[in-house]
């Protein structure tokens, strides 16, 4: 299978970058599944029904979420009626929504889709190693799902690390969102999970993660009250990593970063052109 995850989009120039290029992308490398981080679609902060359906409508097949997911509140209510859309797993029960979900592509494979939510410098929520193993005994890897993605939303980077390492084997892709900006290492495990530590962001990179670099400049020399950050308007770039698996296991067996924009170095999966 052809796997594609997309970093968390931030507003409309990460928005546009995704509808703009992901319809392309998606013939032009004869994608199975492709997997958005869209915790930052509406204004850099959540993300709405409306936002939700075009990002599904440009070609992902789920989206995941993260610390932002509650900052739009109709959120609240339509989570309960996507199934596509994924908040972090390891929110207490009886959170509205669901973290994990198993995906039927367009390509005629089943794709587990698991979102979990790092613990270190985050929000204080509920185990996510337990979250993902929760996940995997319900829905194994070759056994029930074709393949299986997760997406760690954390702040801390061996956090991230461990996670790839605990389900080495067990999951296609391990990917870490949040921090906005691409790592290096995105390389196949021992056991053939495919993994990287950040897949960076879908949006503007002349800016500060993704915001109009003013204010945060400001927030850090004076330390005083200012305006809401927003979005940097200029043109987006598509940030992410590319996945190849074995049909019959579900591992990976060749992997590539993606960066299609303006601002980065570009990268893309040779060995799918």
């Amino acid at each position: 299978m052809r796997l594609l995850f997309l970093g968390d989009i931030v507003g409309r120039a990460g928005r546009n970058a995704v509808i703009d290029r992901l319809p392309g992308l998606r013939e032009q490398w004869n994608l199975d599944c492709v997997v958005i981080n869209g915790e930052n679609s509406a204004g850099g902060f959540g993300i709405t029904e409306a936002i939700c359906d075009e990002i599904l409508s440009a070609g992902a097949d789920a989206v995941t979420l993260g610390n932002h997911t509650w900052d739009q509140r109709e959120t609240l209510v339509f989570i309960e009626r996507q199934p596509r859309l994924l908040r972090p797993a390891n929110y207490p029960p009886g959170t509205p929504g669901r973290g994990a979900n198993l995906i039927d592509t367009r390509s005629g494979h089943r794709v587990l889709v698991v979102n979990v939510m790092g613990r270190i410098y985050m929000d204080a929520l509920d185990d996510p190693f337990a979250a993902v193993d929760q996940a995997l005994e319900d829905c194994p890897l070759g056994q029930v799902a074709d393949a299986v993605i997760v997406d760690v939303h954390a702040e801390a980077t061996s956090e991230k690390e461990a996670m790839g390492h605990y389900l080495d084997g067990r999951a296609s892709l391990v990917v870490g969102t949040h921090t906005h900006v691409p790592t290096a290492d995105h390389r196949v495990l021992p056991g053939g999970t495919a993994y990287m530590t950040d897949a960076g962001m879908c949006g503007d990179y002349d800016s500060v993660l993704g915001m109009q670099k003013e204010e945060p400049i400001r927030r850090f020399l004076q330390k005083t009250p200012g305006t809401r950050l927003e979005p940097a308007a200029g043109e987006g770039t598509l940030s992410g990593i590319a996945v190849e698996t074995d049909d019959r296991t579900g591992l990976a067996i060749r992997v590539a970063a993606v960066r299609i924009g303006p601002n980065l170095e570009e990268a893309r999966p040779r060995f799918w052109e």
